[in-house]
């Protein structure tokens, strides 16, 4: 396989709502999406959509929407080798989209709990590239130094700061980090600030900020990259389809800048659907955008 995608897989029910209920107020949705999610299940479908091999190791339920998700995986060509089917349920997220595109997220988890260490063997895998979003740590932290050891490249997904982006965040090669990831760690909304110390301990940091781009530093060079104009209609799973798209800009051996742009260009691409999982774009249109083409 191309990358291998450590974590959390759930079943998305997307909302498009005209405004964000107020309390006690009934809401009438305009739009309805039913698809699989999570960031790591979001980034091993990026992986296969461009072209290249994708696998997800994780959990989904024996439910309804675990068959659901584990069909639609397999459809999208990814490797499900690794996934451990339970009778615990699956993780469901309720996502309400308003007109901007910007979202509100449930997720409800029940007694479903991480994997254990020795859920899976992953001795027999040899991906050119480990991506964690932090939501399997035990698992992921069992692996990681038989990864390191072989010199595949690593990554983290860090979209918010708990336990495994904690323990995984400065042991991984590349660190992607949500500007929330940022200012949870940093205690405060300092991104600048925030990229400065975390390059203190990592090789290479990028933070995303949304419409607004990204800032990274890798080394001693530090550098800022604009978001492509689209018109976002849902930004659920922008920063999943980034991290793919950024571990497939690894595999292929591009360089730091030209990765960075290939994964904003299938980011921007995401949000112009409703739902993540849909808004997940293939390559064609990814090098289009990027050659310059108007979506």
């Amino acid at each position: 396989m191309d990358v291998l995608c450590i974590g959390h897989a759930s079943y998305d029910l997307v909302f498009s709502v005209p405004h964000h209920p107020g309390e006690d107020e009934k809401c009438v949705a305009t739009d309805f999406v039913g698809c699989g999610g999570g960031p790591a299940a979001n980034a091993a479908v990026t992986v296969t959509r461009l072209g290249r091999r994708g696998a997800f190791a994780g959990y989904l339920g024996r439910d309804l929407h675990g068959q659901a998700h584990w069909q639609e995986l397999r459809d999208d060509g990814v490797a499900t080798d690794w996934i451990v089917r339970g009778d615990s349920p699956t993780p469901l997220s309720t996502v309400l989209v308003k007109p901007d595109g910007r979202r509100a997220l449930v997720n409800y988890r029940g007694d479903t709990r991480p994997l254990s260490p020795g859920a899976l063997d992953l001795s027999r895998t040899a991906p050119a590239c480990v991506l964690y979003d932090g939501h399997e740590p035990e698992l992921s932290l069992h692996w990681h130094p038989r990864f390191r050891q072989q010199g595949i490249a690593t990554v983290l997904d860090a979209g918010s700061l708990h336990r495994g982006t904690e323990a995984l965040m400065f042991a991984v090669d590349y660190l992607l980090a949500s500007r929330k990831f940022a200012a949870q760690w940093l205690g405060r909304d300092d991104p600048e600030a925030a990229l400065s110390a975390l390059a203190q301990r990592s090789p290479a940091v990028v933070i995303t900020l949304g419409e607004a781009g990204l800032i990274w530093q890798r080394g001693s060079r530090r550098g800022r990259l604009p978001a492509f104009p689209v018109r976002a209609v849902d930004t659920t799973g922008a920063g999943d389809t980034f991290h793919g798209a950024f571990c497939v800009a690894l595999v292929e051996g591009r360089d730091w800048e030209t990765a960075l742009r290939f994964a904003s260009a299938a980011a921007a691409l995401c949000c112009t659907r409703m739902g993540a999982r849909p808004g997940i774009p293939r390559r064609r249109a990814v090098e289009a955008l990027l050659a310059g083409g108007s979506v």
